[in-house]
């Protein structure tokens, strides 16, 4: 009876889905616009190709550090900047790159890292949101589809701008009652209309055999010793998310934003007369210094911190967030296998828990709660056992809390409004909001990694209207390749291989040749793209060509890189988002440490202290990350068993 009930009411709602998708233009493969998910942003492409030549000639090398801050120190009353974006993180960013091609000065200010919060610790995915999907059938929610559509279609404009950090990732639901084969099926072939010819892949359905040899370590009985039927396998986008983060980043400084992390707004300045927001004093981090920025408008990106932003604006702005924790886990890649992700469709809570396979190793999660806001999220022991609870039923594997490398937490900034009362996240809608303060302030907040574009030009449109500014053009990021992108070829890693060495330093001092083995060149490649010839070169002629840690492709040769083109300024900014060890193996990414920090103190100039506070800051910055070795520890509510 409940299964023909779900059965009656996919076919009904998914004749709405139909209509609608059709209607907006999503399905026909006869209709010009659908036939190429591109076609209409080729109105831009003249004034993409000369920001892309711009960017080629200046050999992708971005303007230091102290070009930077000169510039923004540069702006004053009478030559203010025409947008000052504070926040660093994905949607930050994409202002910022926005804002700059099309033609407006645009000034940064991020007052950690980019991607130093939430847009560094997601689940990975580049995804339409198949679950926003089911419930806006069985809620009967057209806002949530329509979440689904424009998702979906900014997932293949990422997956084509940054071909080199994302990828088509299939991923299996395992059905254990018969009546879930036709639910789950039924459901993903929609999922698969609604992307039309955005679709990755067509869903499909696996027997039971062909499941076990795509996932061998898949339970073939379930928790209530019912027996696997099949699975039904679908696709969305994977990422390397800080990674996209800093490349958005960099492409935008090479667009001509002025970018500038470890920089924090202070304080908000007003016009006296107009009570306007007319830029911001910002704290230099790293010097200690302060300075003035001036602008026309100022757009608020701060992600879950963006009600302290208000706040200086206005003390009195009512709060628009509510901070959500997700937790995730990175178990041994013998959890899954190398190309095929898993969904448990329902747990405790009643969200999903996803186990992906993620450079190398296999990252789970995540949870959905209530939290405070913090710098430095820890993963509480309880969530971490509740993701391993929740994936223990699906697998033949004995999970065990030794085998967890790294456990982390995010902090979502989902957009709520303060005059409704009720804190289960798991029910905001995670739609972003832009907002328009009296005072001239512009916030744009909520949304999910996959979005981050179109929040940006929203949040762009917004400032240019209530700031009357004058852009050159209209937006163009639709189409726009990001750093690493021109040049990047699926192959490339092979010419990697056959042209460059890298020439290691042994314990004896002696420069010795290695090989650029396939592992190392398809990582160089998979990470910067068609830059990656740049990091060998540093290899092979720097005597930087030895792996940081072992059992990782990540190269000392990176470090440098980093720090020269990729505004790498710590310790942490490398092993967390630059490399990703830290999120990847906590106990690999201490052990890297001192190699990172001696070849920073070069590239930097560092004395003896910087070095020790480096130090310092790395650890306890790797203490928030609970693996197996610091899996016990007792914050006064939480105590691990």
């Amino acid at each position: 009876m409940a299964s023909g009930t779900r059965l009656r009411r996919f076919a009904y709602y998914g004749a709405v889905v139909v209509g609608t998708a059709a209607a907006l233009g999503f399905t026909s493969a006869h209709n010009s616009s659908s036939a190429n998910p591109f076609s209409r942003d080729r109105r831009s492409s003249g004034e993409i190709s000369a920001i892309t030549e711009r960017m080629s000639s200046s050999g992708w090398r971005v303007p230091n550090r102290n070009t930077q801050e000169a510039a923004l120190r540069g702006s004053s009353e009478v030559s203010p900047f025409d947008v000052l974006v504070i926040g660093g993180g994905a949607t930050g960013c994409g202002v910022a790159l926005d804002a700059a091609t099309r033609g407006l000065r645009v000034g940064l200010v991020e007052r950690d890292d980019y991607s130093a919060g939430t847009s560094s610790r997601s689940t990975k995915l580049v995804h339409g949101g198949v679950r926003y999907l089911e419930k806006a059938f069985w809620q009967f929610d057209y806002g949530q589809l329509k979440l689904v559509f424009h998702a979906l279609e900014e997932r293949a404009r990422i997956l084509h701008n940054a071909p080199h950090l994302c990828n088509a990732l299939p991923t299996m639901t395992p059905c254990y009652e018969w009546w879930e084969i036709p639910y789950y099926w039924a459901g993903l072939k929609l999922y698969d209309l609604v992307a039309g010819s955005r679709m990755l892949h067509m869903s499909r359905y696996f027997s039971r055999k062909e499941s076990m040899e795509a996932f061998p370590t898949l339970a073939q009985q379930n928790a209530l010793h019912k027996t696997l039927k099949g699975t039904v396998v679908y696709y969305d986008g994977q990422m390397n998310d800080s990674r996209l983060n800093v490349t958005i980043a960099c492409t935008a400084a090479l667009a001509g934003a002025v970018v500038l992390n470890h920089a924090e707004a202070v304080s908000l300045k007003k016009d006296e007369v107009t009570g306007n927001v007319t830029g911001a004093r910002i704290r230099n981090k790293l010097t200690g210094k302060e300075f003035d920025v001036h602008a026309k408008v100022v757009i608020n990106a701060a992600g879950p911190f963006c009600d302290e932003v208000r706040k200086m604006a206005d003390k009195n702005a009512p709060q628009i967030i509510s901070p959500s924790s997700g937790v995730h886990v990175v178990l041994p890649d013998y959890y899954s296998p190398d190309h095929m992700g898993l969904i448990v469709p329902k747990t405790k809570d009643g969200r999903v828990v996803f186990m992906l396979p993620w450079l190398g190793r296999t990252v789970a999660g995540t949870t959905d709660s209530a939290t405070n806001l913090t710098m430095l999220p820890e993963a509480h022991e309880e969530e971490i056992e509740f993701i391993l609870d929740a994936i223990s039923d699906y697998l033949v594997v004995k999970v065990r809390r030794s085998d967890v490398m790294s456990a982390w937490s995010g902090i979502r900034p989902l957009a709520t409004d303060p005059n409704v009362k009720g804190t289960d996240t798991a029910s905001i809608s995670r739609d972003h909001v832009v907002c328009l303060d009296s005072d001239g302030l512009v916030t744009v907040t909520g949304g999910k990694w996959t979005t981050y574009r179109s929040m940006a030009e929203d949040a762009v449109d917004v400032a240019i209207k209530s700031g009357s500014l004058q852009p050159m053009n209209g937006c163009i990021t639709q189409a726009l390749p990001l750093v690493g992108a021109n040049g990047w070829d699926p192959s490339s890693f092979t010419v990697l291989a056959q042209n460059y060495v890298r020439m290691k330093r042994s314990y004896g001092g002696k420069i010795v040749p290695g090989a650029m083995d396939t592992a190392a060149a398809k990582h160089l490649v998979q990470t910067y793209g068609g830059l990656a010839p740049q990091v060998a070169l540093i290899a092979q002629l720097e005597g930087l060509g030895k792996r940081l840690a072992h059992g990782y492709p990540y190269l000392e040769a990176e470090v440098a890189y980093c720090a020269r083109n990729e505004y790498c300024e710590s310790a942490v900014d490398f092993i967390a988002r630059r490399a990703r060890l830290a999120f990847l193996d906590t106990d690999a990414a201490n052990r890297a440490l001192p190699r990172v920090i001696e070849i920073l103190a070069a590239e930097h100039r560092w004395d003896r202290a910087r070095r020790k506070a480096e130090m310092a800051d790395a650890i306890t910055f790797l203490e928030t990350f609970k693996f197996s070795r610091n899996a016990q520890f007792d914050d006064g509510k939480h105590r691990a068993r």
